[in-house]
């Protein structure tokens, strides 16, 4: 018999899981201002509804793009949303532009697609992934405290 595709989880785990699993309520996952500061070259700033204000680098966005083929490139590799890829060992590093989209558009009303310098396009931000990714200290912290794990 196979256990294949089972996963055995202590208590602990079963609820860290299910708690970041669990529906935001709508207050949170609405944008009230959205800023992406293309001209800057900054990143992505966004205003919620319930107050919080969240930021993220054009750099970090890249690295956790949420498209399929991102994603598990980034599960092959074992590493997080906005880790960046390991850099090769080299005589001379080469040089990488930082990243950087030619292009943001609204997708619908509830995501934000960005057309980055690279080619890449495919990844939707959905304001549910991008408020639970939030940067701020506040929530890295208590991201922290729920997984048990620093970020």
């Amino acid at each position: 018999m196979s256990h294949e595709g089972i996963r055995f989880m202590s208590k602990d785990q079963e609820v860290r899981e299910t708690a970041a699993n669990r529906p935001l309520p709508r207050i949170a996952i609405t944008p009230e201002k959205v800023r992406v500061l293309l001209t800057e070259g900054k990143g992505l700033e966004i205003d919620w509804v319930d107050g919080h204000r969240s930021a993220w680098s054009f750099a970090w966005l890249r690295e956790a793009c949420p498209c399929a083929t991102c994603v598990d490139q980034r599960a092959g590799e074992n590493r997080k949303a906005g880790q960046p890829k390991p850099k090769p060992a080299a005589v001379l590093p080469m040089f990488t532009a930082p990243a950087r989209p030619k292009s943001a558009h609204a997708v619908g009303r509830y995501a934000l697609q960005f057309n980055w310098q690279d080619g890449h396009s495919g990844g939707i931000y959905s304001w549910d992934y991008l408020r639970r990714s939030c940067q701020c200290t506040e929530c890295t912290f208590e991201n922290a405290e729920a997984s048990g794990t620093p970020n």
